[in-house]
This record gives structure tokens, sequence and C-alpha cells, in this order.
């Protein structure tokens, strides 16, 4: 280990102490103490130089099993409490599903197999284009097969922003007027997550962009619950046939939920003072 690196490490992070009780009682991210604890254990593994001999007296000694946590068990009172982590990486579900390869996705399809219906409905909201076209030429199951809650294979892969899996579904006869036990249509679905090119498309092939749930919510007002869906709400509102004065059954219009919910609640001034087009028949 090179001279004094843990101690000066140390010192550092002392210092970080001090500054922070002077910035008014300011804290500083976690992160930049973890990377003081990284960095100490990092020169800790590195090896002395030929020409370089470490004074006992200058460095600490650590026993082969150390670790960082041991060195944050020593010194953690150097932390203050309530610190909060700005670390942005993966999360631990997004680690999970990048481990997901493609074996895995095989042996799911061959568990299921023997129930095409149900292996449409997972194909579709997992993206598996070639497994959606393969189930859909056999005419091993039919295109609006639904599951206990009346989702189609569409509404799965507009949930999902799957845009290629949702061209081939209503490609080969998809409803895109279906709808769930709450009357969820796919529109409703991808204007939820704000799939916004998923919703372009169903809208470019006569999805109803007004329809309304059980509990009378348009797709608009579902955008207008997201906080981000700016593009999806972009896309409705500059639709000729929106109608933005809907009214769910709590008697709010997607406007009202935006202003309480949204920081795009300024984009429905696009609508103010128009008065729209009705749809074709």
């Amino acid at each position: 280990m090179r001279i004094g690196t843990v101690r000066i490490s140390l010192k550092i992070l002392e210092r970080i102490k001090q500054c922070e009780h002077n910035l008014s009682q300011e804290r500083l991210p976690w992160c930049l103490k973890c990377f003081l604890f990284r960095l100490v254990a990092k020169m800790e593994k590195e090896k002395v130089r030929d020409d370089e001999k470490p004074d006992p007296e200058d460095s600490l000694d650590f026993s082969e099993q150390f670790n960082q946590l041991e060195l944050l068990e020593s010194h953690g009172h150097l932390i203050p409490t309530g610190t909060q982590s700005l670390w942005v990486g993966d999360s631990d579900e997004d680690e999970e599903q990048e481990e997901k390869h493609e074996e895995w996705y095989q042996l799911q399809e061959k568990k299921m197999e023997k129930d095409p219906s149900k292996l449409l409905l997972w194909a579709a909201e997992k993206n598996r284009l070639a497994t959606v076209q393969r189930l859909l030429s056999e005419k091993a199951t039919e295109v609006n097969t639904r599951d206990e809650d009346e989702y189609t294979p569409l509404h799965r892969a507009a949930y999902s922003g799957h845009l290629d899996v949702v061209r081939e579904l209503v490609a080969q006869g998809a409803d895109v007027h279906a709808v769930t036990v709450d009357g969820w249509t796919p529109l409703h679905s991808a204007c939820k997550w704000n799939n916004t090119r998923v919703a372009s498309f169903l809208l470019q092939h006569d999805a109803d962009i007004n329809a309304q749930t059980k509990g009378l919510l348009t797709p608009l007002h579902l955008a207008a619950g997201n906080r981000d869906s700016r593009d999806t709400l972009e896309l409705l509102l500059m639709n000729r046939y929106i109608k933005p004065g809907l009214k769910n059954n709590s008697q709010e219009t997607a406007s009202d939920i935006a202003r309480r919910t949204s920081i795009y609640h300024y984009l429905f001034e696009i609508v103010e003072g128009c008065t729209n087009s009705s749809p074709p028949s």
C-alpha cells in the first residue's frame, strides 16, 4: 500500500465533515463519501513499487479480509445521518432483466407451448415477435384471445410499448376497440404508459381517441395523470377529434387532473377555445 494513503483519505473525510458543518449543515452527497471509501480500498490493494518502501509508522495495517464494510463500520460516524445516495445506476430489477437471455425465454415458451392462448398473450407482452408471428401463422390461437381480465395480446403489447408486435397483431386482425373488464381499450393502455408511437399507430388505425372506461376515463385522462407523458399529451391534444372537456366519474376533465399531477398542464392551452370536429362515421 502506498505511503499514508489510508490516513490521508481519512483526513480528507474529516475535512469534508468540517466543511459540511460550515455550509449551514448542508449535507454532501453520500456518493462522495462512498467514492473515498472505494479509493481507500483500491489503494490498499495496490502493490508497493520497487523503489518505494512503506513507512510502518505512516501506514495502517489491514487484515487479508479487509473490505469497505470494515472501514465503513469503523469510521461510519463521519457520515451524517439522513444522506441519500445519488447513484443512478441500474436497479436490481434492471440487472435481473439483463440476466434473462434467449435461453430463458425459450424455456418459458416451451412451458406454455400446450396453451397457445397463454403463450400468445405472454409473447405479445415480452416483445417476442417471432413467436407471435408463428402462433398466428399456424392459427394455433385467436388473435383476440383474452386473459382473465379480458386483456388481449394487443392490450399487452400496447402497454409494454412494443410497436412491431402491435403492427403484427393489427395486420392479423386484432381489434383496436377491444375492451377489458374495466373498459380499457389498447389506446388507453398505450397512453397510460406514455407509449406515444404505439398510441399514434393505433389512432392511425381508427382507435377511438375519446373512448371512455367504466370510470369514464379517456386516454387523455390517463395521459394527464402521468408525470412523464409530455409526448403523448401533445399527440392527443393536437388531434382534431379530441374532446378535452369530457369528465370522468369524479367530474374531472383531463385538464383538471393535469393541473394536480403534471408539470405539463400548460399543454392544454393548445385546445382552449377550440371547437372540435366530429370523427367521420
